[in-house]
């Protein structure tokens, strides 16, 4: 197997150490350059072929933005995955880069805490690194491990964090974990599992309320649905899209500025309107509350599930409950397995369902697990995935 290439872009060279270290002592990854700004960068490229490349935004000479125009003039393909900071600004700034075409981004620590806070995003660089730098690498014909792989060495890691937490010790130290914790010969790939057959309680009816779960790979996926959407579509769309707080307001506005149908960050408490997408806030659950005056969206800061907050589960469980038949629930790529449980209990109870399909997706992960679940009726390439949507959406409008 080869090593997936990481460049590291970053005008910190306390940053780019870190993050280094994390993808240098990570089995199946190596840093094979490190920039301090985008014409550094660029001029790396000249010698070395990266499968992914982690982009600061605030540097000089060049920032992030700027590099990204560049890279869009000389038609570079390697994926970019930006170092964004939480403030508002950074934000909307993130927003502008994934709109220039980078594929998606990291929060990292501010520069007074670095040291302490890597290792909590130490589990986002392994796993955002796999999936892009991985599917670049399979591209581009090398033989590199899968999204699995690195999970499982994210999973030891955690383990290990938490066994020096108990210890006692500083949690920092275990930031990362070394190529020689995890070799190959002690992971085996699982074989595939047959689906399982759901036999509905009920047959599908019109549809309600449309209901999508999507994690890694979701920001550039859910622009490719949005902006191809039917203007004429009728139903309410809730949205989970693993991301962090701070971020999912500018997301939200980002896909409104591309979709025929309005597109807000949801509120807690307002009515689910007909031919509106409501986005999760970061950091909060997103789920329907019936009530006699109609539907409205609720939020809560309950404990995370699946290890997200907002939890696709949350939002399918909602919809299981209140709508049963009259629903489509959609799981897109994602690693791990957050709202493939639910999404089979929505089948369960008679909704119509779509999972991505394994070559469209960054991570088929979810989608890969809901459909083995049985919670997948039908998996769609990204390309169709909006039309698919639309014409179920038309078809099943009314009873």
């Amino acid at each position: 197997m080869e090593d997936i290439q990481v460049l590291v872009c970053d005008d910190s060279a306390l940053m780019r150490n870190l993050i280094g270290r994390i993808i240098d002592e990570t089995c199946g990854m190596a840093v094979c350059a490190k920039a301090e700004n985008g014409e550094d960068l660029l001029e790396k490229l000249n010698t070395v072929k990266p499968d992914v490349i982690l982009l600061d935004i605030e540097m000089p000479k060049m920032n992030g933005v700027e590099f990204l125009k560049k890279r869009k003039e000389r038609n570079i393909k390697v994926p970019v995955i930006i170092l964004s900071s939480v403030a508002t600004e950074g934000a909307a700034v993130t927003m502008e880069c994934l709109s220039l075409g980078a594929s998606d981004f990291i929060t990292k620590p501010g520069a007074s805490s670095v040291t302490l806070k890597i290792g909590d995003v130490s589990k986002d660089i392994i796993e955002y690194v796999a999936a892009y730098g991985g599917a670049y690498a399979a591209v581009s014909g090398k033989k590199v491990y899968d999204a699995d792989f690195f999970a499982h060495q994210i999973k030891l890691k955690q383990a290990e964090k938490a066994v020096l937490a108990k210890k006692g010790e500083d949690a920092a130290k275990a930031a990362s974990i070394t190529a020689n914790d995890v070799l190959p010969t002690t992971w085996f790939q699982q074989k595939p599992k047959e689906a399982v057959v759901i036999k509905p309680e009920r047959e599908g009816g019109k549809i309600d309320i449309i209901a999508i779960g999507i994690s890694t790979g979701g920001p550039n996926a859910l622009r490719d649905v949005f902006k191809a959407i039917d203007p004429n579509l009728k139903q309410p769309i809730l949205v989970v899209q693993h991301m962090p707080a701070g971020f999912t307001k500018e997301f939200a506005a980002s896909l409104d500025a591309i979709c025929p149908l309005t597109v807000t960050e949801a509120v807690d408490g307002e009515p689910i309107l007909d031919g509106h997408v409501y986005i999760a806030p970061g950091g909060y659950h997103m789920f329907v509350e019936h009530r006699p005056l109609g539907n409205f969206i609720k939020l809560s800061q309950d404990a995370p599930r699946n290890g997200h907050r907002p939890s696709c589960d949350v939002l399918f469980e909602s919809v299981a409950k209140i709508f049963m038949n009259h629903s489509l629930g959609v799981i897109m790529t994602g690693m791990g397995r957050d709202g493939a449980a639910e999404l089979a209990e929505m089948r369960k109870k008679g909704a119509w369902t779509l999972g991505q399909d394994k070559e469209s997706s960054i991570v088929y992960g979810m989608p890969k697990v809901g459909f083995e679940l049985g919670g997948v009726q039908k998996q769609v390439p990204l390309a169709n995935m909006a039309e698919e949507i639309s014409k179920l959406a038309k078809e099943h409008l009314i009873a």
